[in-house]
């Protein structure tokens, strides 16, 4: 979409949002009945609380395009499809689709395998171990491991993502201007950088009550499989996981201590029917991943060092150009002497917008 056209059509639908008494569920109502959120608008062109809203709405899209940020409109071409599931759940106390969506990074690491890790903030030692472990080896098998920024068990499984250069992606309940807690900005700031960071939250929005159980719908839907590890008896990750079963997502759990306070809520999760995780080796099988070593062990013969290098970097779901030369190592040209090299042996293929996978 021209950003003339996705600019206009952030403003018409964050307007409509912005009406007093439209929630996200009336919004999709209004919608759906009217066709698109222009007309949906203009059905209220009487109503004298239009033009405030109009004014609310310019200020947010303003606000998003000085900080650079990714506009993604609900309906349009990049919006996420997993999302969709939730206008359709039937689950109350799980919210539709939100109508705008805010971004850094790189949107086409949603094409990845993708896993959830997510867990209690007040972690213990083997826990954080637990979640680093899981998400550097599922990243590395070319998984994007989604979690929601917190303390504890989500930033051990970013980091762990990051630390074998594997993608990640943070969805927060603030504003992407918005660091919280505030000692995760660096983190934040390097997600943002290398992989990608998703909101919902217009940009300036604090962190409130209800804003992580929204958070966490959101990482249940975009996830495959969502692992908790470590969840005490009331902690937010289970309300992740009852999102996920309700969308009809794989749920797992890494099994701990019976007597930890850590590990009730997750425990519990695996006694009512949650796949055990008790190894990586079980988290990606419910990817259907393999190894990256694996993968490596797995690569055609009589390749070059560049070739084997764009191969082990490469996975099924697709990676930009500049992605790859970023993590292959390889100079730029090298590189693309490689890929050339590569597709007319038949083992890597780019899609129409000139993303690379293997064939």
């Amino acid at each position: 979409m021209p950003e003339s056209d996705l600019h206009s059509a952030a403003l018409d639908a964050l307007t409509l949002l912005a009406v007093p008494r439209v929630g996200i569920r009336d919004w999709h109502r209004r919608v759906r009945e009217s066709g698109n959120a222009t007309l949906a608008v203009q059905e209220l062109a009487d109503s004298p609380h239009v033009d405030a809203a109009r004014a609310e709405a310019e200020i947010i899209v303003g606000n998003a395009s000085r900080l650079g940020a990714h506009l993604i409109v609900h309906g349009s071409v990049g919006y996420p499809a997993p999302l969709n599931d939730l206008t359709a759940c039937d689950d109350p106390s799980i919210a539709p689709a939100p109508p705008v969506l805010f971004a850094f990074g790189n949107l086409e690491l949603l094409a990845r395998p993708t896993v959830a890790i997510v867990g209690t903030r007040h972690a213990t030692a083997a826990g954080l171990r637990a979640a680093e472990r899981i998400a550097h080896d599922c990243a590395e098998a070319g998984a994007l491991v989604i979690s929601g920024l917190a303390r504890g068990i989500d930033a051990a499984a970013h980091t762990g993502a990051l630390r074998c250069n594997g993608s990640t992606a943070a969805i927060i309940g603030t504003g992407l201007d918005v660091a919280y807690p505030a000692d995760h900005r660096g983190l934040q700031q390097q997600i943002a950088r290398d992989a990608l960071v998703i909101t919902e939250q217009p940009p300036g929005a604090r962190a409130t009550r209800g804003s992580f159980p929204e958070r966490n719908r959101l990482i249940a839907a975009l996830a495959q499989l969502t692992i908790v590890v470590e969840a005490g008896h009331r902690s937010g990750a289970l309300l992740t996981a009852h999102a996920a079963g309700s969308l009809n997502r794989a749920c797992a759990a890494a099994p701990g201590a019976f007597d930890s306070a850590a590990s009730l809520g997750s425990n519990q999760l695996l006694r009512d029917g949650a796949q055990v995780i008790a190894s990586v080796d079980d988290a990606l099988a419910l990817l259907d991943l393999a190894r990256a070593d694996d993968a490596h062990a797995m690569a055609p013969h009589s390749l070059t060092a560049a070739e084997r290098a764009i191969w082990d970097v490469l996975g099924n779901a697709p990676l930009n150009l500049d992605v790859v030369v970023d993590r292959s190592g390889w100079a730029a040209d090298a590189c693309l002497a490689a890929v050339t090299t590569l597709e007319l042996k038949g083992l890597v293929r780019s899609t129409f917008a000139g993303a690379l996978h293997r064939a």
